[in-house]
């Protein structure tokens, strides 16, 4: 049975990853600070599904085991920190690490970009050097869509160059890529990294559209249409990134260092976004249409033909599909009839 490390299970993709991946024959360790970025609450109620109780989970470097999962326990940490982070290696041998783990939100990292060094890069290096020690063999992390940053070509393929990010964030994913091919090619373990496109569904994060749309809606207040709403997202339901993170991981990497898109190929405007949204809410919300933020890009697409190619046809959820489960669940978790 293989011990598998994944950081970020306090998180949107994380938390959903556990949940997925305790259906197969995996020892897990889910490791998260709960930093204060978004709502810690919410953080919290994901890892009470999961069988982790917040008084335990507060504490950092304990770890609890889940009371609903025999196969799973949480330690709060830092990947930042090296000296704890060795402390966990050293007490357990992991097989498979996935880095999900990193200061998220584009914007957010114009103004704060401190806070993206420290986790995406010094953290990023220290998972590298525990791989590399401790004889990991796989190690697969988060990257993103917007290490394609203002690229008109489209779909976004692996194989386009992406050296002119548009955020310090798509920075220091793209600076990921390369360290991950650096200890790939002198350290000899597989690294995989994951260009997630627009992640959405239940459990998601306050920062992102869908959350901050539906926020709007439910309270009945406006919502900021960016670019006068002339933009476009990949949007991709979270079960499908999950999904296939979790076919990658069950098979043998056929070479050291791999980039896979995971997306649904089927970008969506703005509006129409929203006005899923209002057909699944039941109401209509008010719009302020405004320029283009700094950071922002026009467009998202992915092809995802690499991927396709490795774990066979993807069968992704409709976006009608999703975002009716997105609206159900808001509904319920934030108790709105």
């Amino acid at each position: 049975m293989k011990n598998v490390l994944i950081t970020g299970v306090a998180g949107f993709i994380g938390f959903h990853l556990v949940k997925i991946l305790l259906q197969d024959e995996l020892n897990i360790v889910g490791v998260d600070n709960i930093n204060d970025y978004y709502d810690v609450e919410l953080k919290y109620s994901r890892l009470d599904e999961l069988g982790i109780v917040k008084s335990e989970a507060q504490i950092f470097n304990n770890e609890v085991s889940s009371s609903l999962f025999n196969k799973f326990s949480f330690v709060r940490l830092d990947i930042s920190n090296m000296n704890e982070l060795e402390v966990l290696f050293n007490d357990t041998q992991f097989d498979i690490v996935i880095n999900l783990a990193a200061q998220a939100g584009v914007r957010y990292s114009i103004s704060n970009p401190f806070s993206y060094v420290q986790s995406n890069l010094v953290g990023f290096v220290n998972i590298l050097e525990c791989c590399r020690h401790h004889g990991v063999k796989d190690l697969y992390y988060a990257s993103s869509s917007s290490v394609y940053g203002g690229n008109d070509k489209v779909p976004f393929s692996e194989d386009d160059k992406v050296d002119n990010p548009v955020s310090l964030y798509a920075a220091t994913k793209k600076s990921n890529e390369l360290m991950a091919h650096t200890y790939s090619h002198l350290y000899g373990f597989n690294t995989t990294g994951l260009r997630f496109f627009t992640v959405y569904g239940p459990w998601g994060r306050p920062d992102m559209a869908p959350m901050l749309f539906a926020k709007q809606i439910f309270s009945n207040g406006k919502i900021k249409v960016f670019n006068n709403g002339d933009m476009s997202r990949d949007f991709t339901y979270v079960l499908d990134i999950v999904g296939s993170i979790r076919k990658l991981i069950s098979q043998i990497a056929e070479s050291k260092y791999r980039v896979f898109n995971i997306g649904s190929s089927s970008p969506v405007r703005l509006l129409d976004f929203i006005e899923k949204l209002e057909k699944f809410s039941g109401r209509v919300v008010e719009k302020e249409y405004l320029p283009m933020q700094d950071g922002d890009v026009y467009q998202t697409y992915a092809d995802t033909t690499k991927l396709k190619d490795k774990i066979g046809t993807c069968s992704f959820t409709s976006f009608d599909d999703g975002i009716k489960s997105f609206v159900e669940w808001y509904k319920e978790y934030y108790s709105f009839s």
